[in-house]
């Protein structure tokens, strides 16, 4: 046995694991703390403490802003591969987390969104594919913990994740006590965003040092000198390009937060056929890595539908909860926001039974075939959304089962995708690009919610019933296509676990 197997500490899994777990959770405390009520704060009134933006461009904001976050992991990735390691990288990118919620929690308005924005973009760039990878690090490469190792690491996503909803709604609204009067004060929350991640920093700082695998401190692919100056001058040719766009937009008046919307759309669906096509043409991957990441592919497809459909939750289902659901049950009164603990809540409730299924069950289905099932359920939880607006017509509210159901479906689905898709990402990524394709992995989510930031014109009271069956349908019908390749996609996969 070796020492990594041997190191069992934290529930049956090695030490290091735990300052991994703590650290996400705090960090999805911030993240989704504030994300739960920043599509509100966009679009309220601004005598009822928002912006006033119309709701179509705060759902667009809110799924670009997620795009954004996901297209940055690609940096993130490279920086710990060649320069940091993934312990530096992820230590720094919560301190830009930290600096965002700051700024979010100031009463600058626009112009603090905008730089929020940036800073927490960067930030969750840095930190999500370097705590990630260090999962993988934690492992050797037949260590048949690893699964359930990534699925505990979600469960720790999930908790910080569900708590949130309940705590930073509920200071942005004065604890109960109205002490801001009638007026919704979301700085307040976004407050409490920011000392969650200062919590999460303390706790990765001193427990890092102790119980990380020493890889997570030097760069897996290091530069030579000769390296950074080639990436120092692609980096001035891309700033320059991307100033040039920037400035032919702005002479032809149309500089504008849909015109900008609509280019990061295109560098997100663009970036990663770049990607795939730059770790194909390298010559430090083997014809074996290469198999493998081909196997990848049709995974990545499957990843960008499903995501499509639970980060909806944040943004179509937000705006359904705020416009079309009793918030209420008999005299107990709730807050939209509140309905996006459902998605952690669920997770949790899943994951100890998941985790106990993949460790009991000896033959169980192959990672494509998983990936299937989810799609099928991902595509049920919307063909749910649309009866109620089929039965009772869609102008008025309906009961807040809804939702609870449609979340519920869907986040069976993550459990067949997310752990997976984050497990098998380590198991197919080529030594070189190992963080680089967890950025990939990323980059699905990032597609996906690009996508979501056009199609959002679609969903109108009118369109409700129609924009949940066609979504629905497609998640389905790739999740039929995707069983028919599960056989050539487990070939070009076997010589990993």
């Amino acid at each position: 046995m070796s020492q990594k197997n041997s190191d069992t500490a934290f529930f049956g899994q090695p030490k290091g694991l735990s300052t991994i777990f703590y650290t996400v959770m705090w960090e999805r405390f911030s993240y989704y703390g504030m994300r739960a009520i920043l599509i509100y704060y966009i679009y309220y009134a601004v005598n009822k403490g928002g912006l006033g933006m119309s709701q179509y461009n705060a759902a667009a904001i809110m799924s670009i802003y997620g795009s954004l976050v996901f297209i940055s992991t690609l940096l993130g990735g490279w920086i710990s591969d060649r320069i940091w390691g993934t312990y530096k990288t992820t230590f720094i990118g919560g301190i830009l987390i930290m600096l965002g919620h700051i700024c979010l929690s100031t009463p600058l308005g626009v112009a603090a969104l905008y730089l929020s924005i940036a800073f927490i973009v960067l930030g969750s760039g840095f930190l999500n594919p370097s705590a990630s990878a260090t999962v993988g690090n934690l492992y050797d490469k037949n260590d048949q913990r690893r699964d359930a190792g990534f699925s505990l690491y979600v469960f720790g996503i999930n908790f910080g994740a569900m708590i949130a909803p309940i705590v930073v709604p509920w200071a942005s609204s004065g604890f109960g006590f109205h002490l801001f009067g009638n007026v919704t004060n979301f700085h307040a929350g976004f407050v409490l965003a920011a000392i969650g991640m200062l919590l999460g920093l303390i706790q990765y700082y001193f427990a890092g040092n102790k119980y990380l695998p020493a890889k997570s401190f030097k760069p897996e692919d290091p530069m030579t000198k000769q390296e950074k100056k080639q990436v120092l001058i692609k980096f001035s040719y891309g700033l320059i390009s991307l100033l040039i766009v920037l400035g032919a937009m702005a002479f032809l008046h149309a500089l504008n937060i849909n015109n900008i919307i609509n280019l990061i759309t295109i560098i997100a669906v663009v970036l990663p056929i770049i990607y795939f096509t730059i770790i194909f043409k390298s010559n430090k991957v083997s014809h074996s890595e290469r198999r493998k990441v081909i196997a990848y592919i049709p995974l990545f497809l499957a990843a960008i539908i499903f995501w499509g459909i639970e980060e909806s939750g944040a943004v179509v289902l937000a705006l359904f909860a705020e416009n079309r659901t009793v918030l209420h049950v008999g005299s107990w009164y709730f807050q939209a926001a509140n309905f996006q603990l459902l998605n952690p809540l669920f997770i949790m409730i899943l994951t100890p039974i998941f985790v106990a299924l993949w460790n009991s069950w000896k033959k169980q289905p192959t990672a494509p075939t998983k990936f299937a099932v989810g799609l099928g359920f991902a595509g049920l939880s919307y063909l749910v959304m649309a009866i109620p607006g089929a039965l009772f017509g869609t102008s008025g509210r309906v009961s807040p089962l809804w939702l609870v159901l449609s979340w519920f479906i869907v986040e069976i689905g993550e459990m067949l995708i997310s752990p997976i898709g984050l497990s098998v990402t380590t198991q197919l990524s080529p030594k070189v690009f190992k963080t680089q394709m967890m950025s990939l992995w990323y980059l699905s989510d990032a597609v996906a919610q690009a996508i979501n930031a056009q199609i959002i014109r679609f969903y109108t009271p009118k369109t409700e019933v129609n924009y949940f069956i066609a979504v629905g349908i497609v998640s389905i019908v790739f999740g039929i296509l995707l069983l028919f390749g599960v056989k050539k996609i487990s070939a070009l996969m076997e010589d990993s676990k």
